[in-house]
């Protein structure tokens, strides 16, 4: 049985009421007293140029051609001041980074001492300046930014709808890019990243007058409620991203429900056990009725001997997705939509219409970003994650990325061509990779700070992303009344009781879910692959690694033991010799204990790492940058560290902004900030 720490599951809950990124299993009240030696470390110069509003994240930085900074203000505290107690998308009036390489463009900001300091955005240099914030109206006035809804255009609100939300609407922009549309670079589309479910994408107009940017909210749209982003399933949990190198966005959905297995467990384990009691993940009761609710029904039935059913959280706005898709609403208690009333949860179950869980989970390209109605495609064949950000490289082949959460991974996908030069982007091929860390110090111990991790490529499999989606198309129909019917003695129409209940979902933990992959499928893959040739399998088996991408990792021994892979990123015009950075934001848990790859001592606040592309854009050694402080470090040293990094921004100058969602540690304040660094041999290579 997997060692649980339940004190999470509080702080899990509350932050996916907020939409937020949600800290590990571990906490700050489990480290150790001994100090790890390099914590905190900067291998450069790391700056302080902003803090958020109290409550808020700093997500979606980006940076204008000109030098002016982009960033969200996300889930921002309702005590603060004014436009500060609001959702919403700013840039910082007045100041401009030059591209020089080093920090000397701007003096450090302190740390926020005051109550007014702490409710506001502060910045080194400039004044923050909002552009548009939730739910304002936008398209001529019928519809409110980062909302979506229904097809019959019902907003998504639990004010209207039963179901659980991922984050009030609106609530949580993350991240932000700018399309130009003119030579100048002054005019164009901001697309903005809603971190719900359903997920949501915006574009506004912007464009520059008087050496001020102003948005066009009357000609802005929610792409969520599209045709085209609705004949692809919609989206959830839209998080960080990325621009390509063709000039389109890309969006990451972070979805976090598509754990198959709690923590360090496997799909062997399971197996081997006979049972999922005390391994079995969130994935497995997606179709479950209030599937928010499995956590507590776990409890419920095996009361001392349950345990953490990691993602159970995020299966927060699953509910609303499947209205969002159009699903028949199910019993409520009050009439729908009538003004102030409550709306009730029940168990009866959703029938047609409801989401199917292999669509979500992908990198997003919105292609034709200019056009009245851009084209979102999702790149099944890159993988399924928690994806945080992709990173995509000048070959235009070679793609990094990073899955958020408790022992999860980092990935690559190399396509076998130019990815933008497929006419059609379902025929896109290529292969994905998992990590395997090789060196002999990774395991022994140590700090973080002092040692860097080889990595191995693994291929799991190879597929055109038209096969994958192929492979996801087989389970398009399968819906809460399969739960049921499938798991329990009960037909359709029948009354679902708490004993129908709690029989379909014992026998879920007991043999798995059998509306989707099964846990025989995939180790039965595990079995058949290896790294030689892991095309080598039975043809009905190819989809594994690309539906249940971390199952499949995990099942042959790939290192998937990374906590809060947040970001990954590298300059614009990145060449063979310059750097990747990728952010952990907390080195506990699966990556600090005695078993697997990866042993080393851990380092609450997090570590950032860079890996040098060689000649074909690959990377085998990641270098520890910076290094966070430990847990029980004192404010004179937390106030001034990076703490819990979140996303990265490489500028073209090689300097990183570093965005923090912090757990705070030892610091006076409670603020997240923006740092930015730069990098001691970006810097030398600068003279």
């Amino acid at each position: 049985m997997v060692d649980l720490n339940r004190r999470t599951l509080m702080a899990s809950s509350a932050a996916a009421a907020l939409g937020a990124s949600v800290s590990g299993v571990a906490s700050a009240e489990t480290a150790d007293d001994e100090q790890t030696a390099g914590a905190p470390t900067v291998r450069g110069d790391l700056k302080r140029f902003s803090s958020t509003a109290l409550g808020a994240e700093v997500t979606g930085p980006y940076v204008f051609d000109d030098g002016e900074l982009l960033y969200s203000l996300q889930h921002p505290s309702r005590d603060n001041p004014g436009e500060f107690s609001r959702a919403g998308i700013g840039y910082f009036s007045g100041f401009q980074f030059d591209f020089s390489g080093t920090n000397e463009d701007f003096a450090e900001l302190s740390a926020p001492a005051t109550e007014d300091e702490r409710g506001r955005v502060r910045g080194a240099e400039g004044e923050y300046t909002l552009l548009a914030q939730e739910q304002d109206p936008i398209d001529g006035g019928s519809e409110r930014l980062g909302v979506a809804r229904t097809p019959d255009g019902w907003d998504l609100t639990t004010r209207n709808f039963a179901g659980t939300q991922y984050g009030d609407a609106g609530y949580n922009p993350d991240c932000n890019q700018f399309v130009a549309t003119n030579g100048a670079c002054t005019e164009g589309y901001l697309f903005t990243n809603w971190e719900n479910s359903p997920g949501n994408v915006s574009r506004i107009p912007l464009h520059k007058d008087g050496g001020e940017w102003h948005a066009d909210l009357e000609n802005a749209i929610n792409l969520a409620n599209t045709e085209p982003f609705r004949e692809i399933g919609g989206t959830r949990i839209n998080c960080y991203g990325d621009k390509s190198p063709w000039g389109t966005m890309l969006s990451s959905e972070e979805n976090y429900a598509h754990p198959r297995v709690s923590l360090t467990a496997t799909v062997g384990d399971i197996v081997d056990a006979g049972s999922g009691a005390g391994l079995v993940g969130a994935c497995q009761f997606w179709n479950r009725p209030n599937p928010s609710e499995i956590q507590a029904a776990i409890d419920e039935y095996y009361g001392d001997d349950s345990w953490f059913v990691q993602g159970y959280w995020a299966m927060t706005g699953v509910e609303l997705l499947a209205y969002y898709l159009g699903a028949d609403r199910v019993d409520q208690a009050a009439e729908p939509y009538a003004d102030g009333a409550e709306q009730a949860n029940t168990t009866e179950p959703i029938g047609d219409g409801y989401p199917n869980p292999y669509r979500y989970g992908y990198h997003v390209d919105v292609r034709e970003p200019a056009a009245e109605t851009p084209q979102p495609v999702k790149y099944y064949v890159m993988g399924r994650a928690a994806w945080e950000a992709p990173d995509v490289q000048q070959d235009k082949q070679t793609v990094y990325e990073c899955s958020d959460g408790d022992s999860k991974g980092i990935y690559k996908f190399v396509a076998e061509r130019p990815i933008q030069s497929y006419s059609d982007p379902m025929d896109i091929e290529g292969t994905l990779y998992a990590p395997k860390i090789t060196n002999d110090a990774a395991a022994n111990g140590g700090s973080p700070a002092e040692t860097d991790l080889e990595i191995e490529w693994w291929p799991l499999g190879s597929a055109t992303n038209a096969e994958v989606e192929s492979w996801i198309a087989e389970y398009d129909d399968v819906t809460q009344v399969d739960y049921l019917a499938t798991h329990a003695d009960w037909t359709e129409g029948d009354e679902v009781t708490a004993e129908v209940l709690e029989q379909a979902d014992r026998e879920v933990v007991e043999n798995g879910n059998r509306n989707y992959v099964t846990d025989e499928e995939i180790v039965a893959w595990a079995d058949q692959w290896t790294a030689g040739d892991p095309n080598n399998v039975d043809d009905d088996l190819r989809k594994v690694p690309f539906l249940e991408t971390r199952a499949a990792a995990k099942e042959v021994g790939a290192s998937i033991e990374f906590n809060k892979a947040e970001g990954v990123d590298s300059a614009p015009k990145s060449t063979p010799g310059d750097y990747v950075y990728f952010a952990l934001s907390e080195f506990n848990d699966d990556l600090a204990d005695d078993t697997g790859d990866l042993r080393l001592d851990r380092v609450d606040g997090g570590v950032v790492y860079r890996g040098t592309l060689d000649s074909n854009y690959d990377v085998t050694t990641l270098e520890p940058v910076i290094v966070g402080p430990d847990a029980t470090d004192p404010a004179d040293v937390a106030d001034d560290a990076l703490i819990n990094v979140d996303n990265l921004y490489v500028m073209e100058d090689g300097r990183v902004l570093c965005c923090e969602d912090a757990d705070q540690l030892g610091r006076s304040y409670s603020n997240d900030c923006l740092y930015v660094f730069a990098d001691e041999d970006t810097v030398r290579r600068l003279g």
